[in-house]
């Protein structure tokens, strides 16, 4: 939010009033009416306002406030807060539905790439993968201290709000959860597997209560569910999702590099970037054949299957079966680790991903 306040300040005849509730000086406007007070008392009827407010959950009655100065249209009004704590939902029902949400992820590779200011896409892409986009995290010379400085996040923001929202007695369930969806990302999950494995593990559970959880998750953002489409049929499906993490950085954080698939984790990084360039992203299944990513946007779709090797001639073979069996013209291809150029075959795109990601490669 700071850099795009940062933007508007530079427009021709703009005030911007910047509050962070997060900061010490701002603390006498957690009061709702000494924040009413104060964003009026900074209005500049010269010029076009812009209000920006972070952490604004911490503010007692903040949604009578900022309706009361939408009404009066004073400001362009810009709020954040935290994940669990205003969520989109919660804000149709605050607001009355008159609210755009724009979505923000974490950095992406073509980001982190500009941040270092390298243009070594090989050994740059194996350092994000484990590095991910927490910029926060850029900070810290040690790997070790950055790791940690992950970990306090996923623990003290993500599950502490979740934990507080909801009501959670057992945290250490939640964690375990968003542990089991961590080191199985890109793999269909079955809430009732999931909730059989922790039972006969330490927890007892139940589907519902899993579900719950996986649910609170995906609300704050950890983690993006993907519903499945049949391709033949042309219909969504009600099955079992897949779930990808907002970065890696967390999995590294949380489970170090123990078993750690490739495929599947560059799955995850693939399945972000297509919902930051705006896709509407699904797995796609085809008779018993499943493709990765069915990608929709604006009507169009595109086909990828994302692969860490196709060096092995039966990877290769697995990889663009499911392809070759689609019988639409729509546009088919395979994103994997090949360190080349653009390759083609039987009309079907093979794009090495570092390349992918920074748009060199489409």
């Amino acid at each position: 939010m700071d850099a795009f306040s940062s933007i508007v300040e530079h427009e021709k005849n703009s005030h911007v009033v910047r509050i962070n509730l997060n900061q010490k000086k701002y603390e006498k406007l957690l009061n709702a009416d000494a924040l009413y007070d104060y964003i009026h008392a900074n209005f500049d009827e010269n010029c076009v306002n812009y209000l920006f407010i972070d952490e604004i959950q911490l503010c007692k009655g903040f949604e009578r406030v900022i309706n009361s100065i939408y009404e009066e249209e004073l400001y362009d009004i810009y709020i954040t807060g935290s994940n669990a704590f205003l969520l989109s939902s919660d804000l149709a029902t605050l607001f009355g539905g008159r609210v755009c949400e724009i979505s923000l992820y974490p950095f992406s590779f073509k980001e982190y790439l500009d941040y270092f200011e390298t243009e070594d896409l090989d050994a740059a892409f194996d350092s994000y993968l484990k590095t991910g986009g927490m910029a926060g995290a850029y900070l810290y010379r040690k790997e070790e201290d950055a790791k940690k400085y992950i970990s306090g996040i996923f623990k003290t923001t993500i599950v502490r709000d979740i934990v507080t929202k909801y009501r959670i007695e057992n945290d250490n369930l939640l964690i375990m959860i968003s542990n089991f969806l961590m080191d199985n990302v890109g793999s269909e999950t079955s809430i009732r597997n999931v909730a059989n494995k922790l039972t006969s593990s330490t927890y007892k559970t139940n589907d519902k209560t899993v579900g719950s959880y996986i649910d609170y998750l995906c609300k704050s953002f950890m983690f993006y569910p993907l519903q499945r489409y049949d391709i033949k049929g042309k219909k969504y499906l009600e099955s079992d999702k897949k779930y990808y993490l907002a970065d890696l950085s967390f999995r590294f954080a949380e489970l170090g590099t123990k078993r750690s698939d490739y495929g599947h984790l560059y799955e995850n990084i693939v399945a972000l970037e297509l919902l930051r360039r705006g896709y509407e992203v699904y797995v796609g299944k085809l008779y018993t054949k499943e493709v990765d990513f069915v990608a929709v946007r604006n009507g169009l779709k595109t086909y990828i299957q994302v692969s860490d090797d196709l060096s092995n001639e039966d990877t290769f073979k697995r990889e663009i079966s499911p392809l070759l069996s689609i019988r639409d013209a729509f546009p088919k291809m395979i994103i994997a680790r090949t360190r080349h150029e653009i390759m083609h075959h039987e009309g079907i795109e093979i794009a090495d991903i570092s390349r992918w990601l920074v748009g060199s490669q489409n």
